[in-house]
């Protein structure tokens, strides 16, 4: 299976360089939506056998141009939603962030980690493998765009792929439209076969906002 994980446009709490993930959450921004409508052009050409999307109203609106132009209808699955902040939703103070960022960076060797009030590690990878080995039962030969969040498909993408480490994953951000691109299944592992080489919007669409603690590598 070839797999695309492609991060969401531009929202407001990235322009705030807030920890949103509260679903359904806010949509595109301006910007965000430019973003969007850029990504068919992008990836004009890969085969795409399906697209899935996770609850959160970005990652839909960030979707809807390419399930247009390709004439496919996303599914929507609930693993592939942002990591949870829970006690550090809204912040965007330097304690929220990091304690976000360096938790997430601490699964790497404790996944049983908490953010407080949210995820632990256990329970993020638990519910993303669940989506991504539904969409593998569904398309084990195909190629399918999975348009999700900076912080979950980093954390995800890197943990599963044999050829990252977790160096990598500390030091290399994801921004928005930014792609993940492995291949592999969940029997056989994973391989990055690229991170985020450009942004698919474009150099010409990129986000001159506020740090992003879901995209930013970890301080």
């Amino acid at each position: 299976m070839r797999l695309l994980l492609i991060r969401h446009g531009q929202t407001i709490d990235n322009v705030k360089g807030e920890l949103g993930t509260i679903v359904p959450g806010p949509g595109l921004t301006a910007l965000g939506r430019r973003q969007a409508e850029a990504i068919p052009t992008a990836l004009s050409a890969e085969r795409l056998d399906a697209i899935a999307v996770s609850t959160m109203l970005r990652t839909q609106e960030t979707a809807a141009a390419l399930a247009s132009a390709r004439g496919l209808t996303p599914r929507v699955l609930d693993g592939l939603r942002e990591i949870d902040a829970g006690d550090l939703e809204g912040r965007s103070d330097h304690e929220a962030v990091t304690t976000y960022q360096h938790t997430l960076y601490a699964w790497w060797t404790d996944f049983g980690a908490r953010i407080p009030g949210g995820e632990s590690g256990t329970e993020f990878v638990e519910r993303y493998d669940a989506a991504i080995a539904a969409l593998f039962d569904e398309h084990p030969h195909g190629t399918v765009a999975v348009v999700s969040h900076g912080a979950a498909i980093r954390t995800w993408a890197a943990w599963n792929s044999v050829n990252v480490d977790a160096e990598f994953s500390r030091t290399h951000g994801l921004e928005n439209t930014g792609v993940v691109v492995l291949e592999g299944g969940p029997a056989t592992g994973w391989r990055a076969l690229s991170w985020q080489q450009t942004p698919l919007g474009g150099t010409a669409l990129d986000d001159a906002a506020a740090p992003d603690p879901t995209g930013e590598p970890v301080a």
